[in-house]
């Protein structure tokens, strides 16, 4: 008799070149937008006000670039990692279109990679997941990689296949997300901050000064928001019982407490154009406190945009340590505190 449940695929039912259209199709709406800023205290002014939006050329206020990838992120979740020990990184990500209220998200993955771990009891699996909006425009692509449990560690290993992913994305194609901006609409006062573009120079780094303490009750809200069921975040009876007797927070939930954070000191950067790379260095748990700080990679002007450059930002996230020394690697290590580590281009007004 057929199953009419889904246990999730454990690490051996997936293939390379394997390609899973995702269930639920998800209308983002303006709840969605006010549940992202009591989640995470964004408040970069694009993604705040429709008047700010519309007085620099776009039609309404958009959906912030990190709601969509959880929104779209979560959509993959059953398919891909309910049954993960952990995710661990990201590579190659590109915000695509903008999406506003009302915008349908859904999302397909294809498998492009598996290696078996050492230890015979999960492996690694690549996937490249893109969403869609409800007109079939790309969204947001990107790959990552989670380690997942096998069911029968007996099974055979498959051939090991590991995707050759990008360290960063060229900085010529990532204004097709936003509209040529007029400028002369952008308010610095109302923004929060007079650095534009030519203000930040390679190599500075910057204290978000602020820091977040992560509560059991808002994980919870955010993977059920984003439809995020995967047992490792979502499930306290099963997690009880593993390595760490308690639900891991949400990576993504780290990811948007540091963007939020890095508007004290990068509060112009109103785009997140790109993901270049990013590792989950250690897990978080409920009630401790998240602070970061970030580097000026590059800076880049854009093909043909007089608007707005590119900025390569590193942004470092540490739980319950303070970042005015900018906690970091010493040598092949990361200091204890380090919880995020990601690379990402945003654009700002020039």
């Amino acid at each position: 008799m057929m199953s009419k449940t889904n246990k999730g695929n454990f690490f051996e039912d997936f293939k390379v070149g394997q390609v899973i259209r995702h269930a639920t199709p998800r209308t983002v709406t303006v709840g969605d937008v006010s549940l992202y800023s009591a989640l995470y205290g964004t408040r970069f002014a694009v993604q705040s006000a429709d008047s700010f939006a519309q007085g620099i050329g776009y039609p309404r206020a958009p959906v912030d670039d990190l709601l969509t990838f959880h929104v779209v992120f979560g959509k993959t979740v059953p398919d891909i990692s309910l049954n993960a020990v952990a995710n661990l990184g990201y590579a190659g990500g590109r915000f695509l279109a903008p999406v506003f209220p009302g915008d349908t998200l859904s999302a397909v993955s294809e498998v492009i990679g598996l290696k078996e771990n050492s230890n015979g009891q999960s492996g690694v699996v690549y996937v490249r997941s893109t969403g869609f909006n409800q007109d079939g425009v790309e969204v947001l692509d990107y790959v990552r990689w989670v380690m997942v449990r096998k069911a029968n560690p007996a099974s055979p290993a498959p051939e090991p296949v590991v995707p050759k992913l990008p360290a960063a994305l060229a900085a010529d194609a990532l204004g097709s997300a936003v509209p040529v901006l007029t400028l002369e609409g952008w308010r610095d006062d109302l923004s929060g901050s007079t650095a534009r573009f030519s203000d930040y120079k390679v190599g500075e780094r910057i204290d978000h000064v602020d820091g977040t303490t992560v509560e059991e009750a808002e994980h919870m809200l955010a993977t059920r928001l984003y439809q995020n069921t995967a047992k490792v975040h979502f499930n306290q009876f099963t997690e009880g019982q593993g390595r760490f007797g308690r639900r891991l927070i949400y990576g993504g939930h780290v990811i948007s407490i540091a963007r939020a954070l890095s508007f004290n000191g990068l509060a112009n950067a109103f785009h997140v154009a790109a993901i270049n790379g990013g590792r989950h260095v250690a897990p978080l748990f409920a009630g401790l406190t998240v602070h970061a700080w970030s580097e000026i990679l590059d800076a880049q002007p854009l093909p043909g945009r007089e608007d707005v450059g590119a900025l390569r930002v590193r942004t470092v996230a540490t739980k319950d340590r303070p970042t005015a020394d900018f906690p970091n690697k010493a040598g092949e290590d990361y200091d204890p505190s380090v919880i995020l580590d990601l690379d990402y281009w945003v654009l700002i007004p020039r």
